[in-house]
């Protein structure tokens, strides 16, 4: 007969992988049911947001903070990411001799990906730090407790008007950041890698289809649906005092950054699979 200690020994070996594999299932139920209660938590928003009463002061209000304060940092962004993509695919082509290419790469990696993924992460280190950091003082200081107590529906007065300002603030903010860009792609092509100003203006029209700028006000409208609903999940239930704060609103930024790559990748795959 065995030794004791052996049958021990070997029992835990053995159950060593199945502990690993239940680890492993209870994060990803866990994954499964955040992203269960943070689509019934939009859908819950859009469903009160939908009925009255409405608030269209609140709606222009986050509009204009989310679209025009966000202006300097997205068009600062595009200026320097379109040259730096012209000059990164002058250099590469050069290897081939394919610097006429330049002007096709640039208007196409700014407008299917550069454009909005950029501005989208852009916006969430601007205005979903500042909705979670929001949402989330008040929610510890009791103010979303108190508007309750007086009748005021806090997903209609507090959020919705953030989720649908976002939405629609996103894609114009990706269309004037692509016009930066190609832009800037254009200055230092003509300034710097010697290009024809006619003929850099022609082959970007010429290789600027529909479905390019389909795809970017797409994908600028669901990062802008994704920026908002996640700040105003994680500072909406927000607890802990400050630190809680504080705790909410990296996660409303992390979360956020892995959602907008996620779904470009989503959306990209969609479109040219």
């Amino acid at each position: 007969m065995p030794p004791l200690s052996n049958n021990v020994e070997r029992g835990s070996a053995l159950l060593f992988p199945i502990r690993c594999l239940a680890a492993i299932g209870r994060l990803f139920i866990a994954f499964l049911a955040g992203i269960g209660r943070i689509a019934r938590f939009g859908m819950t928003i859009l469903l009160r947001g939908a009925l009255p009463p409405y608030y269209p002061g609140r709606f222009f209000h986050e509009f204009f903070e989310i679209g025009w304060n966000s202006l300097p940092v997205v068009a600062l962004t595009a200026v320097f990411t379109g040259s730096a993509l012209a000059q990164q695919v002058y250099a590469a082509a050069s290897r081939f001799s394919a610097q006429s290419t330049v002007p096709a790469a640039v208007v196409i990696g700014m407008v299917r990906e550069l454009g909005p993924v950029l501005v989208g992460l852009m916006v969430v280190g601007r205005v979903t730090s500042a909705i979670a950091a929001e949402l989330g003082a008040m929610r510890v200081t009791e103010q979303i407790d108190a508007m309750e107590t007086l009748h005021t529906d806090p997903y209609r007065y507090l959020l919705a008007p953030r989720l649908y300002a976002a939405t629609l603030a996103l894609p114009f903010l990706v269309m004037l950041a692509n016009v930066i860009g190609i832009f800037g792609g254009y200055l230092l092509s003509i300034s710097k890698l010697g290009f024809n100003p006619e003929n850099y203006l022609k082959v970007t029209r010429e290789f600027l289809k529909a479905e390019d700028v389909h795809m970017a006000l797409v994908k600028s409208a669901v990062f802008g649906f994704l920026v908002a609903l996640l700040g105003c999940y994680n500072g909406f239930f927000a607890t802990g005092g400050a630190a809680g704060v504080g705790r909410s609103t990296t996660r409303a930024v992390v979360s956020a950054f892995i959602m907008i790559l996620f779904s470009n990748l989503m959306i990209t795959m969609f479109f040219f699979g």
